[in-house]
């Protein structure tokens, strides 16, 4: 199920008490070569320069609300792990991800920097993936999903922003990895 105009906005509450909205401009010389209007919107100027931490404060403010978390894992390539390990640091839960071997060294030492205990496991997403729900049966951690609908609800709020500011748009590009910001875009619109 996609989130609501009532579940983005709820979530924007969230978002923004930890961050303002993010600009979204129309550059000229941009415009001027691909022939037509074009706006960008800059999840660049977030925290954590990406829009993934949107959905990690959304889905920490829900599962902060269950006392009994410990601690939780999950697994990633880059922004979703800081998100994990942005989020987790606010409510003051340990954190650790996941991640292949030859993962980015930049993202590695970004999700670090988020306080995060990083593991590297396996080839490839997916192994790491099975691994970090391995570890989340056998130490009693709540594994955080890549897709949620907790997740999509914070990421929605970038494109909220962005069509309330310029609500004639005939076409959005959005970035696709797990389908969270593409989601967002489809229920904000």
């Amino acid at each position: 199920m996609l989130p609501t105009l009532a579940e983005i906005e709820a979530a924007a509450r969230i978002v923004y008490g930890v961050m303002p909205p993010t600009p979204q401009y129309c550059w000229p010389l941009l415009c001027e070569r691909l022939g037509t209007e074009v706006w960008v919107k800059h999840e660049n100027h977030t925290p954590l320069g990406a829009f993934k931490i949107r959905g990690g404060l959304a889905y920490f403010d829900g599962l902060t609300r269950d006392r009994s978390i410990k601690g939780v894992i999950s697994a990633t390539r880059g922004n979703h792990g800081q998100s994990v390990g942005f989020a987790a640091r606010r409510h003051g839960i340990p954190a650790k991800i996941v991640v292949p071997f030859g993962n980015s060294v930049e993202k590695n030492a970004a999700m670090r920097a988020q306080g995060v205990e990083l593991i590297e496991h396996g080839e490839e997403f997916q192994t790491a993936r099975e691994y970090a729900e391995k570890q989340a049966r056998e130490l009693s951690l709540h594994m955080v999903p890549s897709f949620h609908p907790s997740l999509v609800a914070g990421v929605a709020t970038y494109s909220l922003e962005f069509l309330r500011a310029v609500p004639e748009l005939d076409i959005v590009y959005v970035p696709v990895g797990m389908g969270s910001g593409l989601c967002g875009m489809v229920a904000a619109r």
